[in-house]
């Protein structure tokens, strides 16, 4: 750990590898949020709603009811759609932080790159696999309002890991 003057185990680097990832993640969510909303600023489009219909598709697949009635449960919906992609984030980036841990070491642009592309791929993919959406019907504009972000995630992610390595 950093200041410590005795030499950290395996177990223990590993775990300060995944921990450090999964708060660079966290920052990462914070940047595909804020250039999400910028994009949203700047051509007045509105949210998408497709991490709603992915709370209701997996309520509906799985047979767990989003619990209350009305509002209440229209609420609750509407928190957990973000909810998920907040878990995305941070989940990428515990396993960012397992690779370095690993040894993986590429260059701060391969890192943002890729770890924006796998943060796309973990939100994308499970809403491709329910029918919500179709990236091979997505116009110029869907590419690059998804893929922007992303990347910000993916060089926030990598900077802010390397930021907190010792």
């Amino acid at each position: 750990m950093c200041g410590s003057t005795r030499e950290p185990g395996v177990t223990e680097r590993m775990l300060s590898s995944i921990l450090r990832g999964m708060a660079a993640g966290a920052a990462g969510t914070t940047a595909l949020n804020a250039v999400t909303y910028l994009d949203m600023v700047w051509r007045g489009r509105p949210a998408s709603s497709t991490p709603e219909k992915t709370v209701e598709t997996l309520s509906e697949k799985t047979g767990l009811p989003v619990p209350g009635e009305g509002e209440q449960r229209e609420n609750r919906v509407s928190g957990l759609g973000p909810l998920m992609g907040l878990f995305t984030g941070v989940g990428v980036g515990a396993l960012y932080g397992a690779l370095r841990g690993l040894g993986w070491r590429p260059s701060m642009p391969v890192a943002g790159l890729l770890t924006g592309a796998a943060a796309m791929v973990g939100s994308s993919a499970p809403m491709t696999l329910l029918g919500i959406t179709d990236p091979r019907e997505w116009k110029p504009a869907d590419w690059a309002s998804d893929a922007v972000p992303h990347l910000a995630y993916g060089l926030v992610t990598a900077g802010t890991y390397a930021a907190t390595t010792c």
